[in-house]
């Protein structure tokens, strides 16, 4: 029986998140399988990883073949580096010790990088949010200014209105006059 660590698809509709499974591989890809190893959330930035990395080294020892996609997240999350390392233990290149760490180190170093692009990643979020918030401004304060200069136009159009209206009604008099003396 060839044993698989793949992916089994969940969700809905354009949001999907995956378990991490080992089963046959013979088994549909959502159907039977034998152990849940964790989850996997592509949607999130970064992407949710959950990993039981000692259950997965295990299955590696044990000889489970992980897909293209499984491979990328177990190297991702170090279990192939931990199932090198304690194959490295079991033909007495280094001792356990060494090997974890070895390990610790680079799980280490693997999170201050995931930190590090996590932060940038909100960095950019919020200079993107900054941008937009500034262009927002800039267009509101420049409908004001045409509404301002729109509303004076109309004022000025109703006091030429206004004086209009009183001129005609104070020359009325005098263009009679000026009638009356022909």
């Amino acid at each position: 029986m060839s044993v698989k660590i793949r992916l089994q698809r969940h969700g809905r509709t354009h949001a999907p998140y995956y378990h991490i499974v080992v089963a046959d591989s013979r088994a549909p890809r959502d159907g039977k399988f034998i152990e849940k190893l964790g989850m996997y959330n592509p949607t999130t930035v970064p992407a949710t990883i959950e990993l039981n990395l000692d259950s997965a080294v295990k299955w590696l020892q044990n000889g489970a073949q992980p897909t293209d996609t499984c491979r990328a997240i177990l190297s991702y999350k170090g279990a192939l580096y931990k199932h090198h390392l304690l194959a490295g233990v079991r033909k007495g290149a280094i001792t356990e010790e060494q090997a974890m760490a070895k390990f610790e180190s680079w799980l280490n170093d693997k999170n201050a990088k995931v930190t590090a692009h996590v932060d940038k990643v909100a960095k950019s979020r919020a200079d993107q949010k900054a941008t937009a918030l500034a262009a927002e401004t800039k267009v509101k304060e420049e409908r004001a200014a045409k509404l301002a200069a729109k509303l004076a136009g109309e004022a000025e159009a109703a006091a030429a209105a206004e004086s209009a209206e009183e001129v005609p009604a104070e020359e009325a008099p005098a263009a009679e006059e000026t009638n009356s003396a022909e």
